[in-house]
């Protein structure tokens, strides 16, 4: 054989995969070759995140062109939407882990119940989200450190933001079930819907209404992408099939559910408050151009590491699954070879931010001040980039094998007793300002991966029931 028919084959045989992967046909997780399996999970998953990144900076795009107040205010906002989104993932994992550990057994009944179960709960904690954030969205931005200034022009986008809170938690929390159960292929057409609408809407409500319409828009397209998951939650014909009598409250499923999602959506809540955390001492030591620039750099921060975070969940599903079938040597092997894949990928994020910063953040804006903070937070958060990638996936390992509990004492050990510690200490301490908690995160981000790949290696999420 040539080698130009080498390479044809090997086109064809990557061209089949990535066919293979978007349709979305019923695949068995637990056997054959992994690094298919991890492709075939992956693809769909990192397409899926993409696009919300795409959508992220389509809309810091447009509310850049409002000025440093709005873009202060949706970075504000969203610093405590995070919290929102810990619950969401929260629920999330706890689903991912029960339905793949179902699936892994070839029972997709129970793993449709136990789908069904999560959205009970999520319904529940929705009510008291939005009423809360809708009463206090200027409090809200208040405690974040914003001038008075910006609480003015920015309450009604926070209001909007958390009136829409269900559709952010169910979103989250049935793409999870529907990674959960092999099926990442409608997990990704799900938040394409979404954020597509979003990106259509964006500009033209901004135009018409400001920044308020940013979060109109937002709900919008969230909404559509929810409507589109139920669809084929319970008229489809994919590989779970949900049912009205699956939603009768099941007190023990209920109580299952809880007791990996609260440690994981606390796990997540410790991680977002120490963002929050930073958001305000960057805004109360750097003023608002700090805060700007900042905001973009997350921005562009998240735009990367959302696609690395696909892939983590690519292994969470692999570990679920095969933790079902009773192959733990190849749930072991599916979380290294994922690791391996992301180290690649944040390795080349990181060249790109530490030597590109200064263009990408004036591609958003053109204030010397906002651009000059955001390239150099750009720069220092970038530093570490290739940790946050193998520190996802390992986490992410932990918690589809049920394992909640030690990533959040992890981050709770990084986050809070030392990254929020240390960042007062350089920002207030040593008068480095913005700068200071700038520096806070890398390190911080570090250390999580090395203790997360040591707890794994451990390997006492090989035994954890479910």
């Amino acid at each position: 054989m040539t080698t130009s028919q080498v390479k044809s084959n090997k086109l064809s045989d990557i061209y089949r995969i990535i066919k293979l992967s978007l349709n979305g046909e019923q695949q068995d997780y637990t056997q054959g070759s992994i690094p298919r399996a991890v492709f075939l999970l992956a693809i769909p998953m990192i397409l899926e995140l993409s696009l919300e990144s795409v959508f992220a900076l389509v809309d810091m795009f447009f509310v850049s062109k409002l000025g440093p107040n709005a873009i202060a205010t949706v970075g504000l906002t969203e610093s405590v939407i995070t919290l929102v989104y810990s619950i969401a993932i929260g629920l999330s994992t706890a689903s991912t882990a029960i339905v793949a550990r179902r699936i892994g057994e070839k029972n997709a009944g129970d793993a449709a119940h136990a789908g069904a179960q999560s959205i009970v709960i999520a319904l529940i904690v929705t009510v008291i989200l939005s009423i809360s954030g809708i009463l206090f969205a200027g409090d809200i931005l208040s405690f974040m450190g914003a001038n008075p200034e910006v609480v003015a022009e920015g309450a009604i986008f926070t209001r909007i933001m958390f009136g829409g809170c269900l559709f952010i938690i169910l979103l989250f929390l049935i793409n999870g079930i529907f990674r959960g159960a092999g099926d990442a292929a409608m997990a990704m057409k799900s938040l394409w819907v979404a954020s597509i609408i979003n990106i259509i809407l964006c500009p033209v409500f901004i135009h018409f209404y400001g920044l308020k319409g940013a979060a109109i828009a937002t709900v919008i397209g969230r909404c559509c992408g929810v409507l589109y998951q139920c669809y084929h939650l319970f008229k489809g014909k994919r590989i779970l099939k949900f049912h009205a009598y699956q939603f009768k409250p099941d007190m023990k499923l209920i109580q299952s559910i809880f007791n990996i999602g609260w440690p994981a959506t606390l796990q997540f809540l410790i991680a977002s408050g120490s963002w929050i955390i930073l958001a305000r001492l960057v805004a109360e030591t750097g003023g608002t151009n700090a805060s700007a620039g900042y905001q973009i750099a997350v921005r562009n921060f998240v735009f990367f590491i959302l696609p690395a975070w696909g892939l983590s969940n690519a292994a969470a599903t692999l570990v679920g699954q095969n933790l079902g079938a009773k192959q733990i040597d190849r749930a072991e092997q599916s979380v290294l070879l994922t690791a391996k894949y992301n180290a690649i990928f944040t390795g080349f994020v990181m060249i790109l931010f530490l030597f590109f910063a200064t263009p990408i953040i004036r591609f958003f804006t053109h204030d010397a001040e906002v651009v000059q903070y955001g390239a150099l937070s750009l720069q220092i958060i970038g530093s570490a980039y290739i940790f946050y990638g193998i520190g996802m996936v390992m986490t992410q390992a932990l918690n589809g094998a049920g394992d909640t509990r030690t990533p959040t004492v992890i981050n709770f050990v990084c986050f809070w007793l030392f990254q929020i510690p240390f960042a007062y200490i350089l920002s207030k301490g040593l008068h480095l300002n913005a700068t200071g908690a700038f520096i806070a995160i890398p390190v911080a981000e570090t250390c999580i991966a090395l203790l997360a790949w040591y707890f794994f290696k451990k390997g006492k999420w090989k035994e954890v029931k479910l």
